[in-house]
């Protein structure tokens, strides 16, 4: 069998700056949004870090094909502005290829030019083609993730375990959650893997805002991922996460939103969705005595 190698390049602009870009290319949750990159493909994923020395494991599934499985490790992340890793494809038991995956990403405007470059070899046949086809079809799907994606962040001098405790405490979160002059009344209450929270934002002026988080994933001091709803039954606004990571002597806490669309997205910001979001922040910070 004789190897076949290709060096593929894509190039896209993109309508947000590189933070949302690099949030959407190695998040786990995000990651596992725009995997599904076309109505016939169903992705599950085993395991998922974005981090140097961790990787992804993923079963890729397509009627009437042989499942494929894909392993990635990251070799080498410089935030936002570069990461590197490895890819291996396998169908039945065999390699059908490897690959070395770099993506650049640099600032333009008020946007972003992501540049990336693959080197890929293909041992049983030539899969060049679909290959090429089929990271077309993920990456046009990354970028959609990235514009309709909304972080916050923010670095409080406190450990993640004080924070997790605010955040992971039914007590603790009503009492802090919100942006400045908004209170929570809770329906119900239930944080963890499964559970959700039915409450409703209460704005300075009574303004009622009926929620609805449900919660999908709790991996405990590090992260939180949720579904937003407009309240109970209410339609789903976004995909959420929140983050922990260790920053000097604090932790950085971001908070993500993958919104339904990008008009839902621009809109958010446009109404101050941002700085409500720090102000929510700077509430948890108060609330640790940070």
């Amino acid at each position: 069998m004789i190897p076949r190698f290709a060096t593929l390049v894509f190039e896209r602009r993109i309508a947000t700056p590189p933070l949302p870009v690099w949030h959407a290319w190695t998040d786990p949750a995000a990651r596992a949004i725009w995997a599904q990159s076309t109505p016939d493909l169903s992705v599950e994923m085993l395991r998922s870090e974005a981090r140097i020395g961790a990787g992804e494991v993923s079963i890729c599934r397509v009627s009437g094909q042989p499942d494929m499985r894909s392993e990635i490790d990251w070799l080498a992340m410089a935030p936002p502005r570069c990461s590197t890793y490895t890819e291996i494809l396998r169908a039945g038991g065999e390699m059908l290829s490897a690959a070395l995956v770099t993506a650049e990403m640099s600032a333009q405007g008020e946007g972003t030019v992501l540049k990336m470059t693959v080197q890929v070899t293909s041992l049983s046949e030539d899969r060049e083609p679909g290959y090429r086809k089929d990271f077309y079809a993920a990456l046009d799907a990354m970028v959609d993730v990235a514009e309709r994606t909304m972080l916050v962040d923010r670095v409080i001098a406190a450990p993640a375990e004080v924070l997790w405790q605010a955040w992971t405490d039914p007590q603790a979160l009503p009492q802090w959650w919100g942006p400045d002059g908004f209170s929570c009344r809770t329906s119900r209450i239930d944080l963890r893997d499964g559970g959700e929270w039915v409450f409703d934002m209460i704005a300075p002026d009574g303004t009622v805002f009926p929620n609805h988080h449900k919660y999908r994933h709790y991996a405990p001091n590090k992260r939180i991922d949720y579904a937003l709803h407009g309240g109970e039954g209410g339609p789903k606004h976004a995909d959420a996460s929140v983050t922990f990571s260790p920053a000097g002597d604090g932790t950085r806490v971001v908070l993500g939103m993958i919104f339904a669309s990008r008009e839902e997205c621009a809109g958010a910001k446009a109404m101050g969705a941002v700085e409500l979001g720090q102000q929510t922040l700077g509430k948890l910070a108060r609330h640790v005595g940070a």
